[in-house]
């Protein structure tokens, strides 16, 4: 009789067949909804109010010359301006608009009974504008409001998704898969049970693989080159990770806390470019670079309640960003129906994130103003992050680090023009960088 070996071949095809599963249920293999054509928008303004004038013309010369005071929808310091036509006349309009204060001095009563209604605060004049100007103006204001464009997006994301043909889900996938991986290992079992009884009726004796040799846990103990090396190797490689794990103690990189309001730096210091130093002005002339108080933001946001729908993102909707300046409207105690402040303030508890210990010293104003150091060699690409995190590890390392590759300007600096000479001759160099002029003195940063 002919002996064979009885190979584990289920429980290797069993391995396969789940990796295969794993690898075929990444998202890629899933059809991505995204990729199906789009609907294109109709982006031409309408002119239900049949006003006649240019809508874009009428766009570029409000946001120029009236947005500081007005919005169509919303009051701000004066009063929305949608639905002003049905009000008020065009000729009215156009003696109001080119010269208020002439007609409040005559004695219009529509005119001084705005005037009284708004604290008694005349309207700015623009004898500029011709009657085609304020038609354009007037044609702007009373397009129909917008409609959040992510709720669109959205509800034709959800459309995409449902509909039928759009795309096969990624549950239908995995099942169709899982289903034939099962058909798969069903017919291996009964050919292997087949094969089996077919040797047994020929005569063929299946030898099962018997362990006769020592344990290997065994004959590694009693090898004792193999236990001092692998306790060698054991103690280098633990050293490594406890000495890793205690040198981030205190290293908080990525830290990116959530605000009792939310503040986009990616919108203000990015989509509408504000300087850093606009906000945090006590950089320029202090060691800390200061908590901006709320008088600040409300510098820009006593005009601006509700942000502009393009503003909102798949993540942020204009809901959201609309709700953190109704927050902040409350913190100072800002009512924007009557454009007054209560006077019921409310602090805002707001959580650090770059805090060095009290070991280390940090001038702002002098990285900031005598270095010329941009905020951004140590904060990252603020102008791109939603929510602020730590950029840098704020590390002794990394400090010196950039001490060593940051070269100083001598331009216009007559006080160190000796020295500077003296440290460019003893080091070889025309351009000192920070480290050669002390920087990494001890007592630079600790005292």
């Amino acid at each position: 009789m002919k002996k064979v070996k009885m190979r584990h071949s289920n429980s290797r095809f069993l391995l396969l067949a789940l990796a295969a599963l794993f690898f075929f249920s990444n998202p890629s293999f899933a059809q991505d909804a995204a990729d199906s054509p789009s609907v294109e928008e109709n982006t031409t303004p309408v002119d239900e109010a049949g006003l006649e004038g240019d809508v874009s013309a009428g766009k570029d010369l409000f946001n120029s010359l009236c947005a500081a005071c007005h919005k169509p929808y919303k009051r701000a310091i004066g009063p929305a301006l949608h639905g002003v036509t049905e009000k008020r006349g065009k000729e009215w309009l156009y003696s109001w608009i080119k010269n208020s204060s002439a007609m409040i001095e005559a004695g219009d009563p529509q005119a001084v009974a705005i005037y009284e209604e708004y604290n008694k605060v005349a309207m700015n004049a623009f004898p500029q504008l011709s009657n085609s100007d304020i038609d354009n103006i007037l044609a702007y204001v009373e397009q129909p409001k917008p409609e959040p464009k992510v709720a669109v997006a959205t509800e034709g994301a959800a459309a995409a998704g449902q509909g039928g043909g759009a795309g096969v889900s990624t549950q239908v996938v995995l099942g169709i898969l899982a289903f034939v991986l099962l058909l798969l290992l069903v017919v291996l079992f009964l050919v292997n049970k087949t094969l089996t009884r077919f040797a047994e009726a020929n005569g063929v004796v299946i030898e099962k693989d018997e362990k006769t040799s020592k344990p290997i846990w065994k004959a590694f103990v009693e090898n004792q080159f193999l236990v001092i090396v692998t306790t060698v190797v054991l103690l280098l490689v633990g050293s490594y990770y406890v000495y890793g794990f205690f040198m981030q103690v205190g290293v908080d990189q990525g830290y990116a806390p959530v605000q009792p309001i939310h503040y986009s730096h990616k919108i203000h210091a990015g989509d509408n470019g504000i300087d850093c130093k606009y906000c945090h002005s006590s950089a320029r002339v202090s060691k800390q670079s200061g908590i901006p108080s709320l008088n600040v933001c409300m510098n820009c946001h006593k005009s601006i309640a509700e942000v502009a729908p393009e503003t909102a993102t798949e993540d942020y909707s204009k809901e959201f960003y609309d709700g953190e300046i109704a927050k902040l409207y409350d913190a100072v105690g800002w009512d924007p129906s009557t454009q007054s402040y209560t006077g019921e303030e409310k602090p805002v508890k707001w959580v650090r994130i770059h805090n060095l210990p009290d070991l280390a010293y940090f001038n702002h104003s002098q990285h900031v103003t005598v270095a010329g150091i941009e905020c951004q060699k140590c904060h990252g690409p603020v102008e791109e992050m939603e929510i602020m995190r730590q950029h840098a590890p704020l590390t002794m390392g990394w400090c010196i680090e950039c001490h060593r590759d940051t070269k100083v300007n001598m331009q216009g600096n007559e006080y160190y023009e000796k020295i500077h000479e003296e440290l460019s001759k003893k080091y070889g160099v025309e351009t000192l960088t920070a480290a050669q002029m002390g920087a990494l003195e001890c007592g630079k940063c600790h005292y």
